[in-house]
């Protein structure tokens, strides 16, 4: 194996090193010429620098045996790059076609379609990456947001993928197409003072008018001092109940310990946090969980009720609203699709949604995010979180 400089280091392989595995003249030729990257945005092909060309019956954990004739053969020339926690899925190339799939080495009975051929591999990972930075083929929508620019979005990377795939787009890129403009919906928060601008019309389309809560006065306690929470509470809101949360909208927003003193009498008040009458309850999440706000800083956190823990949600209600917003859209998306993509790609879903809620809200990342809610329960595919 040779390296090659360009701006960043290729990987090559040699005539000798490719002679055993690939017939496939276009393949041939891509590998020994101009090489693969390193790295993109969404995948690595590192494991050729470590492991060379190895077959799949090399690599798989179960062993040869495990793995149909037609399969054994088949290359293990990279990884799709996922959120850390989620297990890596290696991309097989078939020699003799140059089609690429994608398995897990721990259960690679069952491959998946990937891309035609390297060359359109790259491409699509090229313009996926043009999307997340507005440049080339989606320079035009650099500083717009809202629903029609992730439309509109969506509508272009899309057409770009069935350019390659005489309109069958691999699940892995139809959900990339789907779900990654969805971040374009709200633009920074230069007018709210928080993270982001979400406009409460996106909202009321979403989940319905009338059914967005939206709070007065004197519906806040003393202690949520944080004005741009306050503003974005009264004037934006939050969704009455958006499949894992509902709004407390009955009564004015309570401290935590107002709550329990008046909602949860049995629950013993000195397990609450010390700073408790700053946090104040929006809501409730599944599993016995207070979705709260940090009044002095407006940090969204949850807290558990039967091991009274804190951890960190949102980095604020306008990044809680997105998340929301993000949740109820995916499924409507897959409820126009007949369920495909939650079907026969629940890990290539789970993998973009935390991808595009980083995005705009890393708090699931910080290292000192010790759990995440968002996180697991994207990754539960048996609690149907999408």
């Amino acid at each position: 194996m040779s390296a090659t400089d360009a701006g960043t280091t290729a990987i090559t392989l040699t005539e000798a090193e490719l002679d055993r595995y690939v017939t496939h003249v276009p393949t041939r030729g891509l590998l020994a010429g101009a090489g693969l990257p390193p790295q993109t945005d969404l995948l690595t092909f590192s494991p050729l620098r470590t492991h060379g060309l190895r077959t799949l019956a090399d690599a798989a954990e179960g062993g040869p045996l495990a793995l149909a004739e037609e399969l054994r053969s088949r290359l293990v020339i990279g990884e799709l790059l996922t959120p850390a926690g989620m297990e890596r899925e290696s991309i097989l190339l078939d020699g003799s076609t140059g089609e690429l799939t994608t398995a897990y080495l721990f259960d690679p009975a069952d491959p998946r379609p990937f891309a035609p051929s390297l060359n359109t591999l790259l491409r699509f990972a090229a313009v996926t990456e043009e999307l997340a930075g507005l440049r080339g083929r989606f320079a035009s929508l650099a500083g717009h947001h809202g629903p029609k620019t992730v439309a509109e979005a969506s509508r272009r990377l899309l057409a770009l993928f069935e350019e390659g795939t005489d309109g069958e787009v691999p699940p892995y890129w139809k959900a990339a197409a789907l779900i990654r403009p969805l971040a374009l919906v709200a633009g920074p928060g230069t007018a709210s003072g928080l993270t982001l601008d979400v406009p409460a019309r996106v909202l009321d389309q979403e989940f319905g008018h009338g059914r967005v809560a939206r709070f007065e006065e004197v519906d806040f306690p003393v202690t949520l001092t944080h004005e741009p929470t306050r503003r974005f509470l009264r004037e934006t809101g939050l969704p009455e109940e958006a499949v894992f949360f509902h709004a407390d909208t009955d009564v004015p927003l309570p401290t935590l310990r107002e709550y329990f003193s008046q909602e949860r009498p049995d629950y013993p008040l000195a397990e609450l946090p010390a700073h408790c009458d700053h946090l104040i309850r929006l809501g409730r999440l599944l599993e016995e969980t207070s979705l709260v706000v940090d009044g002095r800083t407006g940090a969204v956190l949850t807290f558990s009720e039967p091991d009274a823990t804190l951890h960190s949600l949102n980095t604020d209600v306008s990044t809680l609203a997105f998340t929301l917003w993000l949740i109820h859209h995916e499924r409507t998306i897959d409820q126009h699709l007949g369920h495909e993509l939650a079907t026969h790609a629940y890990d290539h879903l789970v993998a973009t949604m935390i991808h595009t809620l980083n995005t705009l809200d890393p708090t699931g990342t910080l290292p000192d995010t010790t759990w995440h809610y968002w996180t697991e329960l994207f990754q539960d595919e048996a609690g149907g979180a999408f």
